[in-house]
């Protein structure tokens, strides 16, 4: 197996998502296999194997509770969760392959630009899900069947309630420009969180840099990770956020705290997460379990009820309290845009808001 052809920019700057309506695409085009049921000889083939590695980026508990539901259905089958950031899951891959090291079987990654690169560099096995091919939207899948959608998040505005009235409430990006916002706003940076990153480039291609250029004049609390904003908006040390992760607002909001989110009406960046498996894989019958498992209604839901988390698979049911997925304007995005205009990208905000 050859070793990861990673650029310091990609290792660096890659980030990416795929919106509902867009589509997964690489400069390798193979042939799609046919889809794979869970059957008793391939469970049979994963419990001589005992065993599955997962990296992932998507939250521990969240990685954990599917870990054990998994276990829980096979058992037999352990699930080995290393969780971290998605740039430092892609820069552990790299390091690993290029020093001959095959230790992951299954990945996810918030950034989908990430599997572009694993693509294009052949690491990626083929393998699509029974539920994958009876579900999921064709676009939410890669045409060679290397990877699909696993998760899907938006990142949105949102304010806390206790110190701004919702007829108050910013309701555009638009609004986050008026004057009564300076230095009441918290928002990420695109140079830690891929979430961010793919924020960054929706808003930039659909807005314009000049409404960043306007945002960075409110003397805007910077900080790093897209789960940063909602903490700081939950502690009250900012009153808005200009983004961040839809689904830890859901969840502080579901728990009580006093925090509400906000779809512009321009259209919220959508967030796709996918998972796919490494030819490599040192257990490749216990990947190719734990990747099907993933995609089912169980798994789906799980993420929903535990993550906060949007799915792509129709029986898998949302939250009440939540506003339909399906009723919220997106922007879409271009996870192979996102991979060539990163370092841009970053470049330009860092000099904008001088951080």
């Amino acid at each position: 197996m050859k070793s990861t052809r990673i650029s310091r920019r990609q290792a660096l700057g890659i980030a990416g998502g795929l919106a509902v309506g867009a589509t997964f695409s690489t400069r390798v085009k193979a042939e799609a296999p046919p889809s794979e049921a869970i059957t008793p000889a391939l469970i049979e083939a994963a419990r001589k194997e005992g065993q599955v590695v997962y990296y992932t980026s998507v939250d521990l508990p969240v990685a954990e509770k599917l870990a054990k539901a998994f276990e829980a259905r096979y058992s037999g089958i352990s699930v080995r969760v290393e969780r971290t950031g998605a740039e430092r899951v892609f820069q552990r891959i790299g390091q690993e392959y290029s020093s001959g090291i095959h230790a992951v079987d299954v990945v996810n990654s918030s950034d989908a630009a990430h599997f572009i690169v694993w693509k294009r560099d052949g690491l990626l096995a083929a393998f699509v899900p029974e539920d994958v091919a009876k579900f999921y939207p064709p676009e939410q899948s890669d045409p060679d069947g290397q990877f699909a959608s696993w998760r899907v998040w938006l990142s949105i505005i949102a304010y806390n309630t206790s110190m701004v009235r919702s007829e108050d409430a910013p309701k555009s990006f638009a609004d986050l420009l008026d004057p009564k916002w300076k230095g009441k706003i918290v928002k990420g940076h695109p140079g830690y969180s891929g979430t961010i990153m793919t924020a960054t480039y929706e808003l930039q291609r659909d807005l314009g840099w000049t409404f960043f250029e306007k945002l960075a004049r409110q003397n805007v609390m910077q900080v790093q990770s897209s789960a940063d904003p909602p903490k700081k908006l939950e502690l009250g040390e900012r009153s808005v956020m200009a983004d961040g992760n839809e689904y830890n607002i859901l969840q502080l909001r579901d728990a009580g705290r006093p925090v509400e989110p906000v779809y512009a009406s321009e259209g919220s960046p959508m967030i796709v997460g996918p998972n796919g498996i490494f030819k490599a894989a040192p257990n490749p019958n216990a990947a190719r379990l734990f990747q099907s498992f993933c995609f089912t209604r169980e798994a789906q839901q799980l993420i929903v009820d535990v993550g906060g988390l949007r799915s792509l698979h129709p029986q898998a049911k949302e939250k009440p309290s939540w506003i339909p997925l399906k009723d919220i304007k997106t922007l879409k995005d271009d996870a192979a845009a996102v991979e060539q205009q990163s370092a841009g990208i970053k470049q330009r905000y860092t000099r904008i808001f001088r951080v």
